[in-house]
């Protein structure tokens, strides 16, 4: 069944709501520094009427990280159900993580709010589904034996900080380099990679306030 339709005050209470966290990904991107009247003045709307919805910045934070770290494990979710060849497997859920940019939010807003507790499962969920992925990749032969899990969240990282003039360019470059890394993890691997792989507290560690 459809869901029922708004009323014309919620429904523009929650065409506000898109427009104000449309908003604050652009400017807290950009600047995590930035005040949230910048967000409110690019949205369109009052500050008294983002205080409404969001009592802080902090919270506002909290809300984007939040959408974002969803956003990834329903991604990861579809990529442990998936069925067919190992690596198409792998690399579609590669190419749709970078598409959707949710780590963009993880290099500029990490350290800047107390996550909640609900944050936290999530966050276990999704080092979890990375365990998975990495595993049937693995088990398969398709991904290189000395990868880890939580080698990922920084590979996600590095294609994320990429910037262009332009978002289609942006986007031209980043699936230029993506390629280049899911190429180094494909396997047989042809060079040992150096050094310990990342763990999970220092992947942690980074969101406690700063």
């Amino acid at each position: 069944m459809p869901e029922p339709a708004l009323s014309g005050r919620r429904a523009q209470a929650a065409r506000n709501d898109e427009m104000i966290l449309a908003a604050a990904r652009e400017v807290f991107v950009v600047d995590p520094d930035a005040p949230v009247s910048e967000v409110a003045e690019r949205a369109g709307v009052g500050i008294s009427s983002l205080y409404r919805r969001y009592r802080s910045k902090e919270a506002l934070l909290r809300k984007l990280c939040g959408d974002g770290l969803q956003l990834y494990i329903e991604i990861a979710q579809v990529a442990v159900a998936g069925v067919g060849d190992p690596w198409d497997r792998f690399s579609t859920f590669m190419a749709r993580i970078i598409e959707a940019d949710v780590h963009a939010l993880t290099l500029n807003l990490a350290g800047r709010f107390t996550p909640t507790k609900q944050l936290q499962r999530a966050g276990r969920e999704a080092e979890e589904l990375n365990r998975q992925i990495v595993a049937r990749a693995q088990a398969a032969g398709a991904l290189r034996k000395d990868i880890e899990a939580d080698d990922l969240t920084f590979v996600f990282e590095q294609v994320a900080s990429l910037h262009a003039p332009t978002r289609e360019r942006t986007a031209e470059l980043r699936a230029r380099y993506l390629t280049l890394q899911l190429d180094g993890l494909r396997a047989p691997a042809s060079t040992p990679l150096p050094g310990p792989p990342p763990t999970g507290d220092e992947q942690r560690a980074r969101w406690r306030p700063q």
